[in-house]
């Protein structure tokens, strides 16, 4: 057990330091110390709706139209998401504004004088002081974005009135069990009974069927009891109770959107939503973000296959003569699954080391690229995207993908440029 800290960092680069620091792994699956530090806190959300978003891909798009739809509303808010891209403190958002450095700090204060000699993970740990600040904000909705899985994460120890799972796919095997049904078993252990549930993949494995059967009060499937449809730039989207709602193709993937808007429906506020001005307006940082034009220079946290295969088809839908690849990822992943997607492009390769022991090496990412030609290694993230944007012509297209922290060290170092 790890002692409380005597004298506590005085900044939120000192309290991340120490959250690191604290326990023997960064990743230790399961409810109960997390519990007990939270029971400790007496954190009250009776004031509050609660929606808790699980899913391999798109829960932070689904989460930021979900939030950005209440806020329209006139409703007030707090979301809790991870991980950050540029600055800690995006973890946290009151009616879709950071907060300071001192109020995490005395967060954190709060969860170091609860815990004891209770140990907890650098995520769980971020959790509890999240909750304490959403807590005492008291907003009309709480949107939680799952960390890792469903089931064990520390998210999970708050009870969801609506539960939205967006998207089964495979990653993070080594907790989550290898196929989509014991994955799906996880992402579904945000169910309540009683709750509603929103499901947005549109073949759920039957896990999530069995899990939505026993827990939910009611459930709507995308396809089902809500779908989409896209004609041009024109994205409609329609509900089993006959409402239609019509706008602008939005900038986040389509399928994010309609789940969002089957939340939006069961808050009873989607009448009081400018919907064509929400789907003009939703964007997430490092999603399909366009960084920079000739070239253009393209951002995407994606970092498994089902994700690059969405980026693929943004990519079909663009004008570009040559294709250059920036990449940093983690060794976990299906690193041959995402770029044996990519190969088709022809594109140039530029990949690099990331920091951090989970980190796949530049060597190691080339192993899976035997026999392609335009294949260049770099021991850190800037050097590559330096020569890509060296080589591109105008009229190419520089993607850079593979992580939150590939993505965090070109828009650190000078905004795409």
């Amino acid at each position: 057990m790890n002692q409380p800290l005597t004298g506590q960092p005085q900044d939120l680069s000192g309290w991340l330091s120490y959250l690191e620091s604290i326990h023997p792994s960064s990743i230790d699956m399961g409810l109960e110390r997390v519990r007990m530090v939270f029971e400790r806190l007496c954190l009250d959300f009776s004031h509050s709706q609660i929606i808790t978003v699980a899913g391999t891909n798109g829960k932070g798009t689904t989460c930021a139209m979900i939030e950005q739809g209440l806020m329209l509303a006139g409703k007030s808010t707090a979301v809790y998401s991870s991980p950050h891209l540029l600055d800690y403190r995006e973890r946290v958002r009151i009616n879709n504004t950071m907060l300071s450095e001192q109020s995490h700090c005395q967060a954190f204060a709060l969860v170091e004088q609860a815990r004891g000699d209770i140990s907890l993970t650098y995520f769980e740990f971020g959790t509890l002081a999240a909750l304490v600040l959403i807590a005492q904000s008291q907003p009309d909705y709480v949107i939680l974005e799952v960390g890792l899985g469903g089931r064990l994460d520390a998210v999970n120890i708050v009870d969801a009135g609506i539960a939205v799972i967006t998207t089964i796919g495979l990653d993070h095997q080594d907790y989550l069990g290898t196929d989509t049904e014991q994955i799906g078993a996880e992402k579904s252990g945000i169910l309540r009974q009683g709750c509603l549930a929103v499901i947005g993949e549109p073949q759920p494995p039957q896990s999530v069927v069995n899990a939505v059967a026993t827990n939910a009060a009611s459930a709507f499937w995308q396809g089902r009891e809500f779908s989409y449809q896209i004609g041009g730039q024109q994205f409609t989207w329609r509900s089993g109770s006959g409402l239609e709602k019509t706008g602008p193709l939005p900038a986040i993937p389509p399928a994010n959107a309609a789940t969002a808007l089957k939340v939006l429906e069961l808050t009873g506020l989607l009448d009081k939503i400018d919907v064509p001005g929400l789907l003009r307006q939703v964007s997430v940082p490092g999603r399909c973000q366009l960084l920079a034009s000739k070239p253009d220079v393209l951002v995407d946290v994606a970092h498994n296959p089902q994700a690059v295969k969405y980026l693929c088809e943004q990519l079909k839908g663009r004008n570009w003569q040559r294709l250059h690849l920036v990449v940093g990822m983690l060794k976990d992943k299906d690193i041959r699954g995402c770029f044996e997607l990519l190969i088709p492009f022809k594109p140039i390769w530029y990949l690099a080391d990331l920091p951090g022991p989970r980190a796949a090496t530049a060597g190691t990412l080339a192993s899976y690229l035997p026999g392609q030609d335009n294949v260049f290694t770099y021991n850190n993230v800037q050097s590559a995207y330096q020569r890509a944007c060296e080589n591109a012509a105008e009229d190419d297209v520089i993607l850079v993908f593979g992580s939150f922290l590939t993505l965090a060290e070109v828009m650190e170092s000078d905004n795409g440029r």
